[in-house]
């Protein structure tokens, strides 16, 4: 790749590229130019947790302190907790970059790609963000692409599938990678009795 405008990514960055667009190495520079434009754009570097601390606070998204069973990090959303317009969308967009990028940080040797789950228990209309889920699948299949290795929808009530039928089409063929789960389900298949998240544990 020729020197850029928007910056020079590492070497394991540009490989990570080339394997998304199946060593295409002409797309690849097109999606990777892309990526570092919104990061400059977006200031992406500058971020830190004292700029997101209030949201944050709310314990809406955090990075479990285990892996899953397949040494993925693993990144809970209590959906819940999410209300559009509460904070700025690009706050929110900010928190969603620090969880993630710390979560890879995290990637044990071996393993590529993180666990999203969301805890959709109490999901309710006020919950539910076409902006911010916009955002989520940008960041996963544009400027963070193939690090997502699956999506959890844990106890999505009844009032929940009017959202998901808005944004499913939206994701394409990426729509394979959700799947829909009980509690336990979670617990048994995802997690040891030890490492399931505290929320999870108790019906």
């Amino acid at each position: 790749m020729n020197k850029c405008v928007y910056g020079q990514p590492d070497e394991d960055t540009l490989k990570w590229f080339l394997r998304d667009r199946k060593l295409d190495a002409e797309e690849a520079a097109h999606k990777l130019t892309n990526m570092l434009k919104w990061r400059q754009d977006f200031q992406a570097d500058s971020i830190t947790w004292d700029m997101v601390a209030k949201e944050a606070g709310t314990g809406k998204a955090y990075l479990h302190e285990h892996k899953d069973v397949n040494g993925q990090p693993v990144i809970v959303i209590r959906s819940s907790l999410h209300k559009t317009g509460e904070f700025s969308l690009d706050d929110s967009k900010r928190l969603c970059i620090l969880i993630l990028e710390k979560a890879l940080k995290q990637l044990p040797e071996g393993q590529d790609t993180v666990l999203g789950v969301f805890d959709l228990r109490g999901f309710k209309q006020k919950n539910g963000d076409l902006g911010f889920a916009g955002f989520l699948r940008d960041i996963f299949f544009t400027y963070y692409p193939k690090r997502l290795g699956q999506v959890l929808f844990m106890d999505a009530p009844w009032i929940f599938q009017p959202s998901w039928n808005l944004f499913k089409p939206l994701l394409g063929k990426y729509a394979g990678l959700v799947a829909f789960v009980s509690r336990e389900q979670l617990r048994d298949n995802y997690f040891t009795p030890e490492t399931v998240p505290d929320d999870f544990k108790h019906d």
